[in-house]
């Protein structure tokens, strides 16, 4: 059963990628990178805020923590892009893309955490850098593998995929969005997908390849930042 704050993340998987858009990427997505240095910013300001409104009523506002997220999805889309694992463009703010980022809104949140989630967070983030550096190669041997072929290999499509999760998760713990510990995996959340696109689960993400829910069932947010059915998903 999927928890409150439980993130569920994925690429799909592109059946081809463009030779020459490898060698571009970095430049065409400067925009976002400026946008997403100013977002990160706001970000900071926000969890300040957010960590006293936790200390004295166990609240993530739900305002707040609704801007968290669509700045770490608008990470997640420009990495996805500039990453090589995709080649559409990501969007200016909250449209489709073929990535899922979604999360159950936590309607209540540890008051005693927030003092040591910096602490008991450690032993992530000494992972999360050395497969920084594990993703950073796994790139650089893609990003010939497409210039040669056409085609991220799938093993290191999944490796790279799970680098990223791991870290996704992490930020959600680390900047007080989500009480669920990181587990110590790159593979997916065991909660099935329909649990995040039911329409009477509270969810703020993108909802992209979930089966059995049709468009019109899903909740507004995610049926804007649902992308159409393509590839397989990066698992």
């Amino acid at each position: 059963m999927g928890e409150p704050g439980e993130l569920l993340y994925d690429v799909a998987y592109p059946d081809r990628l463009s030779r020459l858009l490898i060698f571009v990427k970095w430049l065409l997505a400067i925009p976002h990178f400026v946008i997403l240095y100013f977002l990160s910013l706001a970000v900071v300001v926000v969890s300040f805020i957010a960590w006293f409104a936790i200390l004295f009523t166990g609240k993530y506002p739900r305002g707040l923590w609704d801007f968290s997220m669509m700045t770490l999805r608008w990470t997640a889309r420009v990495q996805a892009y500039a990453g090589l694992m995709r080649d559409e463009y990501p969007p200016f703010g909250e449209e489709a893309y073929p990535i899922r980022f979604a999360a159950i809104y936590p309607e209540q949140l540890s008051r005693w955490k927030i003092f040591v989630k910096w602490l008991l967070i450690i032993p992530h983030l000494i992972v999360v850098y050395l497969l920084n550096i594990l993703w950073a190669i796994v790139t650089i041997i893609a990003w010939f593998a497409i210039l040669f072929t056409g085609n991220y290999p799938r093993s290191l499509f999944d490796v790279s995929v799970g680098c990223n999760r791991w870290s996704y998760r992490v930020s959600l713990y680390i900047m007080l969005l989500s009480d669920v510990y990181p587990p110590f995996a790159m593979g997916p959340d065991p909660a099935p997908p329909s649990e995040y696109a039911s329409p009477t689960s509270t969810v703020f993400g993108s909802a992209y390849l979930l089966p059995g829910v049709p468009e019109s069932s899903r909740p507004s947010v995610l049926t804007a930042a649902a992308g159409p059915n393509r590839a397989g998903r990066g698992r």
